[in-house]
């Protein structure tokens, strides 16, 4: 039997503080399993950590300045993005010549552990860059850790390039990402609603 199509839909919207809870508990997994995979049979996703993320994420969703999205799945938060604008941008200074291209920080880009493979990510990824091209931004960038390779794939397959004026140190732990937000859209337009889910194939 072919499943209900709104209990298949992803659906991105924007975060509020009645997604708190969810959001912190699938950055901790997320942030575990991580870890996990290098660090086997080492405890990460504690209640210390739990806590850590819940209040980072409180004080994200108390800024104006910094939005915040969720995708949410069944009902479910299984993901969570956050950006910040630089001072600029948010001051609405008008750019002059020969300044830097506004700039857009991508800082928590989390999948719930269960749902990584499952284009969660993306369309994440693709919310984020249809409200940065409407704000005006020409340049995003983000900081990934070093040895997360799987995040490193993830962006890089996004278009995500290291970026040639943050030139890693030689124990540097994480890797400064770039994105021209000038060209077209490196994961292709935004899709459009979600249409019935396909049978029998």
């Amino acid at each position: 039997m072919c499943p209900a199509p709104e209990t298949t839909a992803l659906r991105v919207r924007g975060a509020t503080h009645a997604d708190l809870t969810a959001i912190a508990t699938l950055h901790a997994g997320a942030r575990a399993a991580y870890h996990h995979a290098r660090h086997p049979g080492t405890p990460f996703d504690t209640p210390a950590e739990q806590a850590r993320w819940h209040d980072a994420w409180a004080g994200v969703l108390d800024r104006a300045d910094t939005p915040a999205l969720c995708a949410e799945q069944h009902g479910t938060v299984v993901g969570a993005a956050s950006y910040l604008p630089d001072a600029a941008t948010v001051r609405g200074d008008a750019p002059r010549t020969g300044t830097a291209r506004p700039t857009v920080t991508l800082h928590q880009l989390h999948v719930a552990p269960a749902h990584w493979g499952t284009g969660v990510g993306r369309a994440l990824h693709t919310a984020c860059l249809r409200a940065w091209r409407t704000a005006g931004f020409s340049r995003a960038v983000l900081d990934v850790l070093w040895h997360n390779h799987r995040a490193r794939a993830f962006y890089d397959r996004l278009g995500w390039r290291p970026d040639p004026d943050r030139r890693p140190a030689p124990d540097a732990t994480h890797l400064t990402l770039a994105l021209d937000l000038t060209g077209p859209a490196p994961d292709g337009p935004p899709p459009g609603p979600p249409g019935p889910p396909s049978c029998g194939r």
